[in-house]
C-alpha cells in the first residue's frame, strides 16, 4: 500500500510513499499532510494500461476506416465494411450483435448496408414501415433505444416483424453528416436490455469516432457520382453534335436545321435525342463516337 503526502497543496504538488516507511508514531502526531489518501499502485497502473489499450484500439479502427475510404469501390462497399466492423468491436465472447447502416441522400434511393445476411433481412425492415428506430434516429439526430420489443411502444408493426425474426432488443444511433445526408447505426441483440449502461455509452463514443470516416466517403462519393455524370453527359453532347455533322452534311442546312430534324426524329419515335444520335452516326459505319479528355 502506499500513501500519498501532501507537500504544497496550493502549488499542486503531492508526493507518493510507501506506508513501512513512514513513521507512525509521527502519524499519530497530528501531522495533516500525511495520510490523506490511501490508495492500490498496481490496480492505478491497471486502469492506466486499460486506457492505453482503448485509445490505441481507437486509433487503430480510425486508420482502418480512413484506408477504407481510400479503397472502397464505392459507397455501399465501404458501408458494409462498416457495418462489419461495429459488429465485430460491439459483439462480446458468445453474444454477437447484428448491425445494419441505413443512408439516405437526397434523390438517391436508400442504401442499406449489414454485417450479414441475417443482419441485412433486419436493415430492409428499416425501410418498408413508416415509422422505424433507425428513420427516427437519422432524422430526428437522437439515440432511439428499444429495451425489449415485446413492448414494441411507438412501432408495434414493427416490432412484431423484428420479434418474429428472433430480436428482443434493438438500439439506433444517428451519424454526424454533413447537409440532408442522414444515417443510423442500428444494433439489434437477441437478449432484452442489451444495449444498456456502459454498452450504450459505448456504442455512442463508436459512432461519434466513425462518423468522420462516414462523412468522407460520402463526400468522396458525390465527387465522383458528379464526375461520372459530367462524362456521361460530355460523352452524350459528341454523338449529338456529330450525328448534326451529318444531318447538316447530308441535307445542306444550318446547324439549327440539322438539330431540329434530329429532335423531330426523336419525337417521332419516342426515342431519347441520344439514341437517335447514336443511330446517326452508327449509320456511316465507322464504329462508334468515341470522346477525347486532354489530361
Amino acid at each position: 500500500m502506499y500513501i500519498l503526502l501532501n507537500i504544497g497543496l496550493a502549488a499542486g504538488r503531492w508526493k507518493v510513499r510507501r506506508s513501512s516507511d513512514l513513521n507512525p508514531f509521527r502519524l499519530s502526531a497530528g501531522r495533516r499532510e500525511c495520510c490523506l489518501a490511501r490508495f492500490d499502485l498496481s490496480e492505478w497502473h491497471q486502469r492506466i494500461v486499460a486506457s492505453e489499450s482503448t485509445a490505441k484500439t481507437d486509433t487503430s479502427i480510425t486508420e482502418h476506416l480512413h484506408e477504407l475510404v481510400l479503397s472502397s469501390s464505392d459507397v455501399e462497399d465501404f458501408l458494409n465494411e462498416l457495418a462489419r466492423v461495429s459488429a465485430r468491436n460491439l459483439s462480446e465472447p458468445g453474444d454477437e450483435i447484428l448491425c445494419a447502416i441505413a443512408l439516405l441522400r437526397q434523390r438517391k434511393a436508400a442504401t442499406v448496408a449489414s454485417s450479414s445476411q441475417e443482419a441485412a433481412s433486419l436493415g430492409l425492415l428499416e425501410h418498408q414501415y413508416a415509422e422505424t428506430p433507425s428513420l427516427t434516429a437519422s432524422t430526428e439526430k437522437l439515440t432511439v433505444h428499444v429495451p425489449d420489443l415485446e413492448n414494441g411502444g411507438s412501432w408495434p408493426e414493427y416490432a412484431e416483424a423484428v420479434l418474429a425474426q428472433g430480436i428482443r432488443s434493438v438500439l439506433a444511433l444517428p451519424f454526424r453528416l454533413e447537409g440532408e445526408t442522414k444515417a443510423a447505426l442500428v444494433l439489434y441483440s437477441q437478449r432484452p436490455h442489451r444495449f444498456e449502461g456502459r454498452v450504450l455509452k459505448f456504442a455512442e463514443d463508436f459512432v461519434s469516432q466513425t462518423s468522420l470516416a462516414l462523412r468522407l466517403a460520402v463526400r468522396f462519393a458525390h465527387y465522383s457520382e458528379a464526375a461520372a455524370n459530367l462524362r456521361a453527359t460530355l460523352e452524350s453532347r459528341t454523338v449529338i453534335d456529330m450525328a448534326v455533322g451529318i444531318i447538316m452534311a447530308q441535307n445542306r442546312c444550318s446547324q439549327q436545321d440539322a438539330f431540329d430534324i434530329l429532335k423531330t426524329a426523336s419525337s417521332t419515335r419516342n426515342s431519347k435525342l441520344h439514341e437517335v444520335a447514336t443511330a446517326v452516326v452508327n449509320s456511316l459505319g465507322q464504329g462508334p463516337a468515341k470522346t477525347h479528355y486532354d489530361g
